[in-house]
């Protein structure tokens, strides 16, 4: 059923009908109006060419076609060109495509291709069409002109007579259809696009990205092209090869009747029982001269006779009684031997033996003919010799060849509307609906709940309704999207869920480490929120590009928490002394990174999902190193330590350094940055260290921010303090 938009429905479509039927009018008009006045014209295509530039393809075919066809009750010929003006139809509807018409410098440009196909291909069509003779039309005054003055065959008289006139028809027909599509509004000019959707109709840019879709190999609409044309080219050669082959049947047998009816009538005419006589008077006898005169109004009567005589077949050759040649000039000697040809050796017998002998196809010395014997009796009722007729089969050839070009003719253009008919049909029934469903589902997004739902609404408004196996495949995709989305939605709350319990459980777990060291959380806190920071500004700034990903942001600004989680196996002694700790003390302390190492370790290997704490593992086990590879617990240096315990690396010791501890006072937040300053590319990434403190007013507004949260005395462990402050 046709949808809305410029299809119009079932009015629509009887409007366009209409103007069709209005475009086969002007061409039938112009051409008869031309004629009336004797111009060297035909104007017969301009309705053809406004049907397809205004319509498209199958309208311009469909209009050419018809006004050729229904010209056929003018000139029978007219039909045998409908081939010509479909081939001109299809070149001006890619022309118009190709934006030929757009100016009138480039649409000018168009006409020696028109003239091309009218005059020149015209041409061909005529010689073959008129057995290689010329035709009789419009340019056949002109042609024989040509042909009079001998500079010229006959072929070529007809070429250059027809493309002349054809170059002028096509200049005309040019300029006309420019003007008329300068002026019919835009409006109406889409109103006469034979559309014909079962889908909510798409616009110039969603066809062309549509059939700029890729496809494996080749796309659905080439395939079933192929397999049409296939199929159409198979059945026209096994057609035209049957009709062939029947019309040369069918003449042969005619021009045997004619001939046999041409003997008999001969052999009538013929007065057997004079017949030696007229050996003895030879041609003075009045009834000799009588009976010539007869036998060549017989010959003038029959055109398609090439030979007339009657001879006697005696064993040493044909004796002459009549011969008339060709031409009709003069006749043939009376009594004159013609040698046997060898093609008659099989017949000779029967011949001399005056039995009646069927009509004979030969190719001897006299040419490729068709010949019948009809013997001449005596009033006993024997054979005295035999009247004989011959057609030429040359004629049956060119005559063949010419009912061979127009069926060919007829059926070519009648195989172009059927191809363009199937392609249109197909277009709307399957590609554009295939094409459609494909373009919607490979621009479905999973981005965000936006794209979903746009993505959803986009596969919802094709609204494909084609009734058969295609709209069962597009309801079937439109609900699978919309559950898919509705999965999603749940599946995304559900990980929403899961990810706010793991982060909590982190947060949990590092509280319950940092509260044996009496900490109230304040420095998990603030870490995480200057790795986070950190995190963002070296994307920002284009640093380590390769590693900083959405996904690795988040794993590493997550897994902060647990930068300290091994100090779950420090004892309470060392964890909370109140002074500094002794070089033993300290030994112990500094476990604290291999623990957490071995704690989240072992946390990744009973979980199926643990890919987000590799980044974990990294921070507890390596925070303590040193760019320069001075720290712990394995003097790692440069590159060599991973991203996140670089970066935690300044996020720690600078928290520890504001930070007031039980032993030492917090440091001033100036004093503070001079020391990431100094150690930049001996205990920090200079890279890190450089953007951190270009990210000063932001770390500060952290720091403040906690401060009055927490308090200014928080206390904290105390490797930090101890061993960079």
């Amino acid at each position: 059923m046709e949808k809305e938009g410029n299809s119009g429905g079932f009015k629509g479509f009887i409007k366009r009908v209409v103007f069709y039927g209005l475009f086969i009018l002007i061409n039938i008009g112009l051409n008869r109006l031309v004629s009336l006045f004797h111009l060297p014209l035909f104007l017969d295509s301009v309705g053809t060419f406004l049907a397809s530039i205004l319509g498209g393809y199958l309208p311009g075919i469909i209009v050419g076609y018809c006004s050729n066809i229904i010209n056929f009750t003018a000139d029978t010929s007219n039909a045998y060109y409908a081939v010509i003006s479909v081939l001109l139809s299809v070149t001006a509807r890619y022309f118009y495509d190709k934006g030929f018409f757009d100016k009138f410098h480039k649409a000018i440009l168009t006409i020696p291709v028109f003239a091309f196909i009218g005059g020149v291909l015209g041409s061909l069509l005529t010689y073959f069409m008129y057995g290689f003779g010329l035709g009789e039309g419009i340019s056949a005054p002109f042609a024989q002109s040509l042909l009079a003055s001998g500079k010229v065959n006959v072929f070529f008289a007809q070429l250059i007579s027809d493309s002349a006139i054809d170059l002028l028809d096509k200049s005309v027909t040019v300029v006309i259809v420019f003007i008329v599509i300068k002026i019919v509004p835009e409006k109406f000019a889409s109103m006469l696009a034979l559309t014909h959707w079962k889908q909510k109709p798409l616009n110039k840019e969603e066809i062309k990205e549509v059939h700029n879709n890729a496809s494996r190999k080749a796309p659905l609409r080439t395939k079933i092209i192929f397999i049409i044309g296939a199929v159409m080219v198979f059945v026209a050669c096994v057609t035209t090869a049957i009709s062939y082959i029947l019309y040369q049947t069918f003449a042969v047998e005619q021009y045997t009747f004619t001939a046999k009816n041409v003997a008999s009538l001969v052999a009538s005419t013929v007065d057997g029982d004079r017949v030696d006589d007229y050996f003895e008077e030879g041609t003075t006898s009045v009834d000799y001269a009588d009976t010539m005169n007869k036998l060549r109004k017989i010959k003038a009567s029959s055109p398609d006779i090439k030979y007339i005589y009657v001879y006697k077949i005696m064993p040493d050759g044909c004796h002459v009684v009549f011969d008339l040649d060709t031409e009709e000039t003069e006749a043939g000697k009376l009594g004159d031997i013609v040698e046997f040809d060898e093609s008659f050796s099989d017949y000779i017998p029967s011949l001399l033996s005056g039995q009646e002998i069927e009509p004979m196809i030969t190719d001897d010395t006299y040419g490729w003919l068709l010949t019948c014997y009809e013997p001449v009796y005596n009033s006993n009722h024997k054979c005295v010799c035999y009247a004989c007729a011959d057609i030429s089969m040359e004629q049956v050839t060119t005559n063949g060849i010419s009912f061979l070009v127009k069926v060919l003719s007829l059926f070519l253009g009648f195989f172009i509307m059927i191809l363009v008919y199937c392609m249109w049909h197909m277009q709307f029934n399957l590609t554009y609906p295939i094409d459609a469903m494909t373009f919607a589902a490979r621009k479905f997004a999973y981005n965000n709940d936006e794209a979903l739902e746009k993505g959803v609404d986009r596969i919802n408004e094709l609204k494909i309704s084609t009734g058969d196996e295609i709209e069962t495949l597009y309801d079937s995709l439109s609900k699978t999207f919309g559950e898919t989305v509705e999965y999603l939605e749940d599946v995304k709350k559900k990980s929403e869920e899961i990810a706010k319990m793991q982060n909590g459980l982190i947060y949990i777990m590092a509280d319950l480490v940092e509260s044996r060291d009496k900490s109230t959380g304040d420095h998990i806190k603030k870490t995480t929120a200057y790795v986070e920071l950190l995190l963002r500004k070296l994307k920002e700034k284009g640093y380590f590009t390769d590693i900083l990903t959405d996904e690795y942001i988040y794993e590493v600004a997550n897994s902060a928490p647990l930068h300290d989680v091994g100090k779950i196996k420090v004892s309470d002694l060392v964890l909370n002394k109140p002074g500094r700790l002794d070089n033993e003390e300290f030994e112990k302390m500094k476990m604290h990174t291999k623990e957490g190492g071995k704690i989240i370790e072992n946390a990744m290997k009973i979980s199926s999902t643990s890919d987000y704490l590799k980044e974990a593992e990294n921070i507890a086990l390596y925070h303590h190193e040193k760019y320069d590879g001075s720290g712990y617990p394995f003097g790692l240096k440069g590159d060599e330590i991973p991203l996140s315990a670089r970066i935690m690396a300044v996020s720690d010791v600078f928290d520890a350094l504001v930070s007031a501890r039980v032993y030492k006072p917090g440091m001033k937040f100036e004093d503070a940055m001079n020391i990431i300053k100094e150690g930049s590319g001996k205990h920090f990434d200079p890279i890190v260290a450089k953007v951190f403190v270009e990210c000063e007013d932001e770390v500060r507004k952290i720091a403040e921010e906690h401060k009055k949260i927490y308090g200014e005395n928080s206390e904290e462990g105390k490797e930090d303090g101890e061993s960079q402050a």
